[in-house]
């Protein structure tokens, strides 16, 4: 059995930074889609952390992921801009686009980025809750290969397209709502089957359309989206929103984010920024925590995304948990 250790998120970093670029990866864009990684491995959120850089770095060598694009922004009104992400890596261009909100929204009240030629952006979260530490609401969409079959269907059409949402507060951490529209995020699937462990019923279909709990059958049969029909539609939703409306690959049209062949997958993902005072007339703190004090006054409630700050502390304190064995797989990746 594989022995785990702890390790400072300063060195996840520095080891993931070298992966990329041993793999063709520019160190300006490896220390973007790094610092992304290691947040979310410290989160908890691994199929959306560590467990990437064997697919990524195989992409950038193949020139899948243009490991060296510098992302273009473009304005496209007074609070709108479309960024091309020139077939790299996402984070890259969610950083400049998170930069570019930040200038327009608290001048406009709200500002829209659009993301187009990208890529697997990680966990929404992590995007949305910058805008909020810059004291702006932000919404995130993204769309991402075939995982869902339109309700009654069989055949993927969209991905699990996520959406994250997060607001500033007063004096706390800010609210945090990062979702998945499939029951369960495809990179759980993803890290299950690399494990060889079967997941819960009800997770996912086969190609067949019948629910399965064996993780590689599911990655070749389509996720059950949350809230069935109603969730179906919502996965509709974000797939206009985050790639019609920026002129992105839809789910049936983007190839695999794992796989190194074959073309970018060229999806999208839109960033709403807003300006909470403006249409509360300055009292958007004050009425936040009004309605967050309603929530967590009941016996048993908590408030979305609290379990990310426990993961946090708990880092910080005794470091970051991965398997030797792993580590040591990147560090074979990072001498190839």
């Amino acid at each position: 059995m594989t022995e785990t250790g702890f390790f400072s998120a300063g060195d996840l970093r520095d080891l993931a930074c070298r992966v990329l670029m041993a793999h063709d990866t520019s160190a300006e864009n490896a220390a973007s889609v790094a610092a992304a990684l290691v947040a979310a491995e410290i989160d908890g959120q691994r199929g959306h952390g560590l467990s990437r850089l064997a697919a990524y770095s195989a992409q950038a060598a193949s020139g899948k992921v243009q490991g060296h694009a510098v992302p273009l922004a473009e304005p496209a009104g007074t609070a709108a801009i479309r960024i091309d992400a020139k077939a790299g890596f996402a984070f890259p261009a969610m950083d400049l686009a998170i930069e570019k909100l930040a200038g327009m929204a608290p001048e406009c009240g709200i500002a829209m980025a659009g993301v187009f030629h990208s890529h697997h952006f990680g966990q929404a979260g992590y995007h949305a809750e910058r805008l909020a530490r810059r004291g702006l609401i932000g919404l995130i969409l993204g769309n991402s290969p075939k995982a869902i079959a339109p309700w009654g269907g069989r055949d993927g059409v969209f991905g699990t397209n996520p959406i994250a949402f997060a607001a500033p507060r007063r004096a706390a951490e800010p609210l945090l709502i990062d979702l998945s529209l499939s029951k369960v995020a495809r990179g759980k699937v993803m890290v299950a089957a690399k494990n060889g462990t079967s997941i819960p019923e009800g997770w996912a279909l086969d190609k067949d359309g019948q629910s399965t709990t064996d993780a590689k059958a599911a990655l070749a049969g389509t996720m059950i989206p949350i809230g069935d029909a109603k969730g179906a539609a919502l996965v509709l939703m974000v797939e206009v929103l985050a790639a019609a409306v920026t002129g992105a690959n839809f789910g049936f049209e983007a190839s695999s984010f794992f796989a190194a062949d074959g073309p970018p997958p060229g999806v999208g993902q839109s960033l709403i920024a807003i300006e909470p005072n403006r249409l509360s007339g300055g009292a958007f703190a004050e009425r936040l925590e009004v309605l967050l004090n309603a929530i967590v006054a009941q016996p048993g409630t908590r408030l979305p995304g609290m379990r990310r700050l426990s993961m946090r502390e708990k880092a910080r304190k005794e470091g970051i948990a991965v398997d030797h064995g792993f580590i040591e797989e990147l560090e074979q990746l990072a001498r190839k």
